[in-house]
């Protein structure tokens, strides 16, 4: 069954917050190899002018996955997750991530297409403080494989 292309435009609402620890920025810098002391060291990073450590560019992923799931299991929808395959990922910061952030997510769907029997949804997830200051918005394209 086809994606439902009505559900271009739709925004989902926000997320519940997210509490951007020191911690877990340090796991994630080690789990991809980043060893950039700003990640890492909280002296360094208050050198650099920010508050505590800064997440590295990907980190909010960690959130926008979790957030899309809003979006993958909306039944009126139509997405067979089991035939989900991750197309494309990009970024664009209005400023870093770092430790003691409270961050939500606010899903919109912004492009629905078919094509060769697959369907490719981008959607973007703007992560912003609790408090309504834009951080990253994040856009993502799922490919749904077709059945064949």
């Amino acid at each position: 069954m086809p994606l439902d292309q009505s559900f271009v435009g739709r925004t989902y609402p926000p997320t519940a917050p997210y509490q951007v620890g020191r911690e877990k920025i340090r796991e994630f810098a080690r789990a991809i190899g980043a060893t950039d002391p700003l990640y890492l060291d909280p002296e360094a990073a208050r050198a650099a002018g920010y508050a505590d450590v800064v997440a590295p560019p990907t980190f909010p992923v960690l959130l926008t996955m979790a957030a899309s799931r809003q979006i993958v299991d909306d039944p009126a929808l139509g997405v067979d997750y089991s035939r989900v395959v991750h197309g494309d990922q990009r970024f664009a910061y209005q400023r870093p991530v770092v430790a003691g952030d409270e961050l939500v997510c606010v899903n919109t769907v912004e492009e629905i297409m078919s094509r060769g029997g697959h369907d490719f949804m981008t959607t973007r997830t703007d992560v912003i403080t609790s408090g309504g200051e834009p951080v990253v918005s994040v856009w993502s394209k799922l490919v749904v494989r077709g059945e064949g």
